[in-house]
C-alpha cells in the first residue's frame, strides 16, 4: 500500500502519458471503474439494508417514525471501522497481494455502505436519488478531466489533501459549536476538496499504471487500492452535497 501512495504514481510525469494509444491504460481504468460502480451498488444496497429492515436498522439507529433521532454503539462501531482498517493498512501492508487489497477493499465498502443508512433516514428519497446522480455526473466529467490532462497535479494533491485534514479538525471543533453557518464552509470546502482529489487520484492512477508496466500482480494491487480512493472520494463528495441540496426528513 506504501508502494502504490508514495512511488509509482510519481515515477512518470504527467506530459509524457499518452493514454491515447495506450488500450492496455483504458483496460486498466475500466477494471477500477466498475469495481467503484460494483462498490456503490453494494454499499446502496446495504444502506437500503440497515435503514429499512427493523430487526437491522434497530440495531444500528434510534428512530421514531421512522426519522432518525439517535446512534446506537453498533453504529459507532461500524462508521469508526473503515478508519482504523485504512490506518493498519498503511503501516501492515509493505507488500500486499491482489487478494488482501481486494479484501481490503470490499470490507470498507461493506462497512461504510452499512453506516449510510443514516442517508436514507435524514433525506428523503428524492434528495438521495437526485444528489447522487449529480454525484455520478461530476465524478465523471472530474475524473475524466484527471485522466486526459497531461499538467501534472502532484502539488495540487498535496494542498488538497492537507485541506481534508483541515475539514476533519473544523468538523471536530463543530462538534462542541454547533454552528450552522462553520458547517456550511465545510460543506463547500468539502465538495470542492473531494472534487479536485478525484481528478488527482485518476491522473496518480494513470502514472501508476505506466510506472508497474505489465506487472500483473501489481496492476491488481493498484486496482483495488485505486478504486478504494475513489469510492472514498465520490462517497464524501456525495454526503456534502446532500448536506447543501438535500431535503431532510
Amino acid at each position: 500500500m506504501n508502494d502504490f501512495n508514495r512511488g509509482y504514481a510519481r515515477s512518470i510525469p504527467a506530459d509524457r502519458a499518452d493514454m491515447s494509444v495506450d488500450a492496455g491504460l483504458r483496460k486498466f481504468m475500466l477494471g477500477v471503474y466498475n469495481k467503484v460502480a460494483l462498490g456503490l451498488v453494494l454499499s446502496g444496497a446495504l444502506a437500503y439494508v440497515t435503514s429499512s429492515v427493523p430487526a437491522v436498522r434497530d440495531l444500528m439507529f434510534i428512530t421514531q417514525g421512522g426519522v432518525l433521532v439517535g446512534l446506537t454503539p453498533l453504529y459507532m462501531v461500524v462508521a469508526f471501522a473503515p478508519i482504523v482498517l485504512l490506518l493498519i493498512a498503511g503501516f501492515a501492508l509493505r507488500n500486499p497481494t491482489p487478494q488482501t487489497a481486494g479484501a481490503l477493499y470490499w470490507t470498507i465498502v461493506t462497512l461504510i455502505g452499512a453506516s449510510l443508512g443514516t442517508v436514507f433516514l435524514r433525506y428523503t428519497g428524492e434528495s438521495v436519488a437526485s444528489t447522487f446522480f449529480v454525484t455520478a455526473a461530476a465524478f465523471g466529467g472530474l475524473s475524466l478531466v484527471g485522466y486526459t490532462t497531461k499538467k501534472d497535479l502532484t502539488g495540487f494533491g498535496s494542498f488538497l489533501i492537507m485541506g481534508v485534514w483541515g475539514l476533519l479538525i473544523a468538523s471536530i471543533v463543530n462538534m462542541f459549536l454547533h454552528s450552522g453557518t462553520l458547517m456550511f464552509m465545510v460543506n463547500i470546502l468539502g465538495v470542492l476538496i473531494f472534487a479536485g482529489l478525484i481528478a488527482y487520484d485518476t491522473q496518480r492512477l494513470k502514472m501508476t499504471y505506466y510506472a508497474i508496466g505489465g506487472d500483473t500482480v501489481a496492476q491488481g494491487v493498484a486496482t483495488n487500492f485505486g478504486a478504494l480512493q475513489l469510492y472514498i472520494n465520490f462517497i464524501n463528495l456525495f454526503q456534502f452535497l446532500l448536506s447543501i441540496m438535500g431535503n431532510r426528513r
